[in-house]
């Protein structure tokens, strides 16, 4: 059962964004306002997908720590579903930083380039800092949210990776706010995993943490500390440690 199941919301998420990858071709001419709007939609149907075929439900914990005021996101990175649901819970848009190729799958990167997100080249690590700083800046200056995962790549339930600096040197360039993410989402939808299991997704958003007057590395700490001890509280069985 659930590999049918899984089979169908693979033929549900293929159809949904060949639609709405068509459809992105022909808004480039309509407001950004009204184009997020339009896109996210997309969004929003596959998380109610993803609820309804695979039984991948979900809670949002600390939404009062959720400003109205454009913010930095750093986020625990699992699995695709976080991706695609974090910019729906949010107050603004967003932007997210990303690998430049991922603007060239069909039906998908047209989609995502319609939002005008920062593709960067991630094999020349120093221009495509400047690339986030710039970008990320100016993103920032139209009142949209900057969404980064400082591990840089899915992590299995249970581990953590190495919390790189990028997102928090743009924090603190900005004087940005950063707003740490904890999630579970691996536990229902794992990193190129075709199955998918229902269960209970956690989003927890925490505390904003103020920038100013701290350095990346300062900030880039408190935020894996914030993040991964939240980890434990939403999952104890599967760390080994208790502490990060």
């Amino acid at each position: 059962m659930i590999f049918l199941r899984s089979l169908v919301f693979a033929i549900y998420l293929t159809i949904l964004t060949i639609i709405f990858g068509t459809l992105s071709g022909l808004l480039f001419l309509v407001p950004f306002h009204w184009r997020w709007k339009i896109i996210t939609l997309w969004n929003k149907s596959i998380i109610w997908g993803a609820k309804v075929i695979c039984g991948i439900r979900y809670q949002l914990k600390g939404t009062e720590n959720i400003p109205d005021y454009p913010a930095v996101y750093l986020a625990k990175h699992q699995s695709a579903w976080e991706t695609i649901a974090l910019p729906i819970f949010l107050k603004r848009t967003s932007t997210y930083v990303h690998k430049k190729e991922l603007n060239y799958i069909p039906f998908f990167g047209w989609g995502l380039a319609s939002v005008q997100q920062i593709a960067i080249d991630r094999s020349a690590r120093r221009d495509a800092m400047q690339q986030v700083m710039s970008i990320g800046s100016q993103r920032f200056k139209e009142g949209r949210n900057i969404i980064m995962f400082p591990e840089g790549t899915r992590i299995p339930v249970g581990q953590q990776g190495r919390y790189k600096t990028g997102g928090s040197r743009l924090a603190t360039h900005l004087s940005a706010d950063v707003i740490p993410i904890a999630l579970n989402a691996g536990m229902c939808w794992p990193r190129n995993a075709f199955i998918k299991r229902p269960g209970l997704i956690t989003i927890s958003f925490g505390p904003a943490i103020n920038s100013k007057g701290l350095t990346a590395d300062q900030l880039n700490k408190q935020v894996e500390q914030w993040i991964e001890t939240e980890m434990r509280v939403l999952n104890p069985e599967v760390y080994t440690t208790s502490n990060p």
